[in-house]
């Protein structure tokens, strides 16, 4: 090669001509339309992998947190059923975790009484029953409220993950068919290659949400198991409070740690 056409070629690669030349005019507005298309096809791959990244970590956390709760309210459940009255079943509540250890206490704070109080005292028996049954079912939303967290945002990814990737496949599409429009020619080589690279983002939207729906699936017919557990076990603790006259005598350790106020607070605070 000619040294002079040589320092040519890389003097144009290099400082290429303005687009205000008029042989460059055409070519350059074409890289011009083409870049913006470009990025918006990589941010759109980039989004999805994201919300991969986010529905795989959400479910390994949701296993976990679901998996840790099963366990918890199983030893619990043995423990609390093997004690002898539930006034003596008080302090599993207090010591144990876990979401049914939660509802037992709330449902020990709206109920207790002090060692002191007569049978027959109206101040510590009015409104025992309502309470009781107040403070249960409000527990238990609250423990469905801490296990619904995550499965939202599972749900959005699942639903709008393929049009995203469909948005994708339009861009790419529309800049395929620009560069097509500048190349002059429709041939199948031309045609298959752009299109081919622009229905990727499809492709990978659907990859996307097919695992973040099943995940939000399985992990909302465990929530509903365990709330419906929820449920058995408060209506299982209102018979007994019910036989017991709706009223508990504080157990030491509820008396010394969480009285009263001090022990919805801590249910609160656990939920």
């Amino acid at each position: 090669m000619d040294p002079a056409s040589y320092l040519n070629q890389r003097r144009i690669a290099i400082h290429p001509m303005p687009c205000s030349d008029f042989v460059h005019k055409e070519s350059c507005a074409m890289n011009l339309l083409a870049s913006p298309f470009e990025s918006i096809e990589h941010a759109v791959i980039w989004l999805l992998v994201i919300f991969s990244v986010a529905t795989w970590g959400l479910a390994l956390l949701k296993g976990v947190q679901f998996s840790r709760l099963k366990s918890q309210d199983r030893k619990f459940h043995k423990q609390f059923w093997a004690a002898s009255s539930l006034d003596s079943a008080a302090q599993l509540a207090q010591e144990q975790p876990g979401a049914a250890a939660r509802v037992a206490l709330a449902g020990y704070a709206a109920i207790q009484v002090p060692d002191g109080a007569q049978a027959n005292d109206l101040s510590h028996s009015i409104n025992h029953q309502d309470r009781l049954e107040r403070a249960l079912r409000q527990q238990i939303v609250r423990e469905r409220r801490s296990l619904e967290t995550g499965l939202a945002i599972l749900a959005s990814i699942g639903s709008t993950s393929p049009f995203i990737g469909l948005f994708g496949t339009v861009w790419g599409i529309m800049s395929a068919l620009k560069g097509i429009s500048a190349a002059g020619s429709a041939s199948l080589e031309t045609v298959a290659g752009p299109i081919g690279a622009a229905l990727v983002a499809t492709g990978v939207g659907i990859a996307v949400a097919v695992p973040a729906v099943l995940v939000y699936n399985y992990f909302l017919r465990r929530l509903k198991l365990t709330a419906a557990d929820l449920d058995d076990f408060a209506h299982d603790f209102y018979s007994l409070a019910q036989k017991s006259a709706f009223r508990v005598l504080l157990h030491p350790v509820l008396k010394s740690g969480a009285t009263g106020g001090q022990a919805g607070q801590k249910v609160k605070e656990a939920s």
